[in-house]
């Protein structure tokens, strides 16, 4: 495997306005097994291995949450995800495929019982965020491990 453009040398200017929405949007979650467990699930449906990898490694960090990350693709079908996360996976996954049927209102009523109204805005920021960061990897040819 090779990397297609490194683009943090090809355009610092656009890495620098990633890493500022990154850091706004991080530092508004309290919760970040809530935070790595939201990107780990947009970067398995948009196939981003690199950005996989990273986020697996960082919900490991933050203690033994091996089962969560095996069983994420499958959430719906396990017990292990709280109320709370199950709300915030089913907005990830709808806002990352919202072309296929947008944002129902019946999810939206759900994420409200979970989340304010700023909440769910850093939701929607961090949804798009993690979306830009993997469409950025997989057009520019990322794979774990290719910056070292």
């Amino acid at each position: 495997m090779s990397l297609r453009v490194n683009y943090r040398v090809a355009n610092p200017g656009a890495f620098k306005a990633m890493m500022a929405m990154e850091q706004h949007v991080s530092g508004q979650f309290e919760d970040k097994v809530l935070y790595e467990l939201l990107k780990i699930r947009v970067s398995q449906i948009n196939g981003c291995a690199f950005c996989l990898d990273m986020h697996a490694k960082d919900l490991l960090k933050l203690g033994d949450y091996a089962d969560h990350i095996l069983l994420l693709s499958v959430w719906r079908e396990v017990p292990l995800f709280t109320e709370k996360e199950r709300v915030m996976l089913e907005l990830a996954e709808a806002v990352t495929l919202i072309s296929d049927q947008g944002v129902p209102l019946e999810l939206y009523e759900k994420v409200k019982e979970h989340f304010s109204d700023a909440e769910l805005l850093d939701l929607i920021l961090a949804i798009n965020t993690i979306n830009n960061w993997n469409r950025i990897a997989i057009t520019t040819g990322m794979y774990p491990g290719c910056f070292n």
